[in-house]
C-alpha cells in the first residue's frame, strides 16, 4: 500500500497544501510535467509511467487540484480486472470526479481542492463517501481525515495547525516542520518521511509537493528527495 501524507490547509480564497508521496522506488515515474498532452492538454503533474496516470495533479486553467492516497478496501474482484487508480487525479482536475459506486479500482481516498473548496472522496470497495474538508488545517493519510488511529496524524497535525500558513511563507515554514518530523527514524509510525519496508510494503518516500489554489493562483511545485526514505 502507498501511504502517502497530506497537509491542507482550507480558506475562504482557496487551500494550500504539502503533499509527500510514498511509492515502490523500482516503480518508474517522472516528475512533475505536462505529461497528458493528448488526453489531458494543460494538465501537469507527477507522472506513473507503468500505469499512466497521476498522483498529484493540477490543471492550471481551472484552478483544479487533485492528490491520491490509497486506503484499504474490501474489493471482490478478480486482480485482473482491477482498473489503475492514476486516472482519478487527471480526470478530477478536469471535473469527472468519481460519483457513485461499485469502482472497479482499490480503495483510495481522493483529496480534490479548488477555490470554492475542498472535499475527499474515500472508496474502500464498498461505499464510495464524500467528506467536506472545513476551513482550517487538517491531515490525511491511509484512514480517515484527521483520523487519530494515523500515528503522524495524530503527532503533528497540532504543529501544522499551530503554524497555519496565513502569508506567503507558508510553504517555507511547513517545510520547515516537515525536516522536523524527518528526525524521526523512517520507520516510525509517527515519521511523514517514511521507510514503509519494516511495515510490510516496499514503499518509501520519494518526493513532496507544495501547492496552492485560489481565484488568482494556481501553482505547485516538487522537491525530490535525494534518497528514497531520506531526508538529508
Amino acid at each position: 500500500m502507498v501511504v502517502c501524507t497530506v497537509v491542507i490547509d482550507v480558506a475562504s480564497s482557496g487551500a494550500r497544501l504539502l503533499a509527500v508521496r510514498d511509492e515502490d522506488p523500482q516503480r518508474p515515474w517522472d516528475d512533475l510535467g505536462p505529461w497528458w498532452p493528448d488526453s489531458h492538454p494543460g494538465v501537469i503533474g507527477i507522472h506513473d509511467r507503468r500505469a499512466g496516470g497521476a498522483w498529484l495533479a493540477l490543471d492550471p486553467r481551472t484552478h483544479r487540484l487533485a492528490v491520491l492516497l490509497n486506503r484499504a478496501d474490501v474489493l471482490d474482484l478478480p486482480e485482473e480486472s482491477v482498473l489503475s487508480r492514476g486516472s482519478l487525479a487527471l480526470e478530477s482536475v478536469v471535473g469527472r470526479s468519481p460519483e457513485s459506486g461499485p469502482l472497479p479500482m482499490h480503495g483510495f481516498n481522493l483529496l480534490e481542492a479548488s477555490p470554492t473548496g475542498a472535499r475527499v472522496l474515500s472508496w474502500d470497495g464498498t461505499v464510495l463517501r464524500e467528506t467536506p474538508v472545513s476551513a482550517g488545517v487538517h491531515m490525511i493519510a491511509h484512514d480517515d481525515l484527521d483520523d487519530p488511529r494515523t500515528a503522524r496524524i495524530r503527532a503533528w497535525l497540532p504543529l501544522f495547525a499551530g503554524s497555519r500558513p496565513d502569508d506567503d511563507g507558508w510553504a517555507d515554514r511547513w517545510v520547515g516542520l516537515l525536516a522536523e518530523s524527518a528526525r524521526l527514524d523512517p520507520d516510525d509510525d509517527r515519521a511523514i518521511i517514511r521507510d514503509n519496508n519494516a511495515h510490510g510494503y516496499p514503499t518509501q518516500s520519494l518526493l513532496y509537493c507544495t501547492a496552492e489554489v485560489s481565484d488568482d493562483t494556481a501553482e505547485v511545485r516538487s522537491h525530490v528527495l535525494a534518497a528514497p526514505g531520506r531526508w538529508g
